[in-house]
């Protein structure tokens, strides 16, 4: 457990590390920015690298297998607790219903346990906004 509280440090910290356009993307949302303004302005390479956050637990290729958590290639759009036919979704994350878009992954990504009480993904959750959109927006990418 105190390994990969470490090994999510590292990497939350790295997963900063080289965006050398964070405060002109920033500026170019907007004050208090919405998830749509952050959308705009998100940068899916960014978002590659701060997946590192989640590639503890999860992949985001074409044909990969699940680990601790589902392959999250192509999840965009799909229904919550469906995706993966590999994965032994919790009953919670099934019953929770509802599609995996850009609202619902900001927030998933926010504080996984706050938005389906009861779901096994144990992550305290990604806080800065536009790493979310980030993200959000590398993991559109990874679909056919």
């Amino acid at each position: 457990m105190q390994f990969r509280f470490a090994t999510t440090v590292i990497l939350l910290t790295l997963a900063g590390c080289g965006d050398d356009r964070r405060d002109e993307r920033l500026r170019a949302a907007g004050p208090n920015p919405s998830l749509d303004a952050l959308l705009k302005v998100a940068d899916a390479d960014a978002g590659k690298r701060k997946f590192g956050v989640c590639a503890a637990c999860h992949n985001a290729s074409k044909g990969a297998p699940d680990v601790g958590g589902p392959n999250l290639y192509g999840v965009f759009g799909q229904p919550m607790g469906q995706h993966s036919r590999r994965y032994a979704y919790t009953a919670a994350l099934i019953d929770a219903g509802g599609r995996w878009d850009s609202a619902t992954l900001d927030a998933w990504i926010a504080r996984p346990q706050q938005i389906v009480p009861g779901t096994s993904m144990q992550f305290a959750g990604v806080r800065d906004p536009l790493d979310r959109a980030d993200i959000i927006a590398y993991l559109r990418q990874q679909s056919d």
